[in-house]
């Protein structure tokens, strides 16, 4: 799987056209490492844009063969999270990072009221308009509320201070307080025959203000989930056809239930809405 994007054709986002009238959206925050030709490599050298630092190995793949497996619609961000993180809130200080896993991002230190403020206007909201505006579409075509999906991965080992661990989930569903998706999703995950080891919350917590399905999902009140799936399981293009295999008929059958297209305000464990 290429690592970097054509530095002439990054954008904000990408769209992937599916039946709207399903009720379902994808979203992929973290799907590419590009950065924009006038940014050059941020400062770093050409081998840390391959990390997990840039982007969410596999999780652009898993999201098309999801996509087409479902024939649901996606958006996906077109630019590493390095140069601006669409998972943050706008307020967030991990927002545009300095440091990552013990990694200095030259080009963001120091950074302008300016910069922030041209980040924002050029990549960070385009997308959230495009994700809001996909939710709009799916509600208006097919007559109710979304079920909304984000794909994310996560590394296989935990590298901290203290050393490193490795991280025994395959695949971790994350969710703040509305268990409508989350809780079928865990255990439909937890039943297949493969013996699949499922985080509820891990190795992440869901919680966290202003992230992308804080603003598109909580507040709105529609039904969502976080899944996360272990980087070293889809980083080769076969992993993630696998793994979009196992988690389509599971996602399916959750859209399929009525509670996924109701607006239920759950509220959020950092505060009020």
């Amino acid at each position: 799987m290429a690592l970097t994007q054509d530095r002439q054709a990054v954008s904000a986002f990408e769209t992937i056209a599916g039946d709207f009238s399903r009720g379902l959206l994808l979203v992929c925050d973290h799907a590419r490492n590009a950065l924009p030709p006038e940014y050059g490599d941020l400062g770093l050298p050409p081998e840390a844009l391959g990390r997990h630092i840039a982007y969410d190995i596999g999780a652009e793949a898993v999201t098309r063969a999801l996509s087409r497996r479902l024939g649901a619609p996606a958006v996906m961000a077109g630019f590493s999270r390095l140069l601006i993180d669409p998972n943050r809130g706008a307020d967030d200080p991990t927002l545009i990072r300095q440091l990552y896993d013990g990694t200095v991002i030259p080009r963001n230190y120091p950074l302008s009221a300016q910069e922030r403020e041209r980040r924002l206007d050029t990549w960070y909201r385009p997308y959230h308009r495009a994700v809001e505006e996909a939710a709009a579409r799916v509600a208006e075509t097919s007559g109710h509320a979304p079920f909304i999906l984000s794909v994310h991965s996560f590394t296989p080992r935990l590298v901290s201070r203290e050393g490193s661990e490795p991280r025994p989930w395959h695949v971790g569903i994350l969710w703040d307080t509305d268990h409508r998706a989350a809780w079928p999703l865990i255990e439909g995950l937890a039943a297949l025959p493969a013996g699949i080891v499922v985080g509820d919350n891990e190795p992440y917590d869901g919680a966290l203000r202003g992230d992308s399905m804080f603003q598109h999902a909580i507040v709105p009140g529609y039904a969502h989930a976080l899944v996360e799936i272990r980087q070293d399981l889809i980083a080769s293009l076969e992993g993630a056809e696998e793994w979009a295999e196992r988690l389509a008929p599971i996602v399916d059958a959750v859209n399929r239930r009525p509670d996924m297209h109701e607006v239920q305000h759950f509220g959020s464990r950092t505060g009020p809405l």
